[in-house]
């Protein structure tokens, strides 16, 4: 009987000779995609820009010269220094009841969270004009609170403060609520079975992975609050802004006063900027997209 032939002895087909000499080199050549519309929009936008700030350089109308000269005067800096403590201040009070606010979200307790999700609908409901106009006439509702006149206790600068604090903190509480619910419940659950406490497992556990997602917020929410402490000028809180309305309100040089403020809030803002590009990358190792 004769034998089978094997799988083996079976004919294979061989793999395409690579292109020699002798092929038609018009076929195997690779034409890079042109991009004559991108080239030409970037081209476009960088003759604007130039062109933009040609005018705002050569324009008479800004004064540029009283904007060097104020720019670093006395009451500008005092301004500029109340407007940064300002904002200090509110963003760590106001992240500390908003942290209060969202555990209390966060709880098993239906009146706590009820409470909690009232406060942060109203004051996220409510202007922040109307939030400070309110306080600022709080005597006129509660003219005593425990024997002490709220006229002399509440001035425009603790008014600031108590509206701009209550404000971010209803922000606060939705951002950090937002960031511990990123953190998945399997990690909690496998930590308290390794018999961690509450405050370990928030501390090592939660807090790290939550940062992830609430660093990016609150950035942003420091760069609006510098930015939003200029409303306190309408009761008379001598920030920044107010400072150089003061002035302009005596020179009538109001473009380059609001420049100078401009300038001050674009390089306090930069350098916000740097640093929140600093914390979200501590953050993010070990992450994918780290940089």
């Amino acid at each position: 009987m004769p034998a089978q032939p094997h799988a083996l002895d079976s004919p294979v087909p061989l793999a395409p000779d690579p292109p020699g000499e002798g092929d038609d080199p018009v076929a195997l050549r690779i034409v890079p995609v042109r991009r004559t519309g991108q080239w030409a929009a970037a081209a476009a936008v960088l003759v604007l820009l130039a062109l933009a700030l040609s005018s705002v350089v050569r324009n008479d109308a800004f004064q540029w010269e009283v904007v060097g000269a104020y720019l670093t005067t006395d009451s500008v800096l005092r301004g500029l220094g109340l407007t940064l403590w300002l904002t200090a201040l509110v963003m760590v009070l106001g992240f500390a009841l908003g942290t209060l606010l969202a555990v209390l979200r966060l709880s098993g307790n239906h009146v706590l969270k009820v409470v909690s999700w009232g406060y942060v609908w109203l004051f996220r409901s409510t202007p922040i004009l109307v939030q400070l106009l309110f306080w600022f006439n709080i005597g006129a509702l509660y003219p005593q609170i425990l024997g002490v006149s709220t006229v002399n206790l509440l001035g425009p600068v603790t008014v600031a403060v108590i509206g701009l604090t209550l404000h971010e903190a209803a922000y606060a509480a939705e951002v950090v609520r937002g960031g511990i619910l990123s953190v998945e419940r399997g990690q909690l659950e496998a930590a308290q079975s390794l018999g961690l406490g509450p405050w370990r497992r928030f501390h090592r556990i939660v807090l790290p992975q939550a940062m992830r997602s609430i660093v990016p917020p609150a950035g942003n929410m420091l760069i609006g609050t510098l930015k939003g402490t200029s409303i306190v000028s309408i009761i008379a809180v001598q920030d920044l802004l107010h400072s150089v309305q003061l002035v302009y309100h005596r020179t009538y040089q109001v473009i380059p006063l609001l420049l100078v403020a401009t300038l001050w809030y674009v390089a306090v803002t930069s350098l916000l900027s740097i640093g929140q590009h600093y914390v979200e990358r501590h953050y993010a190792r070990g992450t994918a997209g780290t940089r």
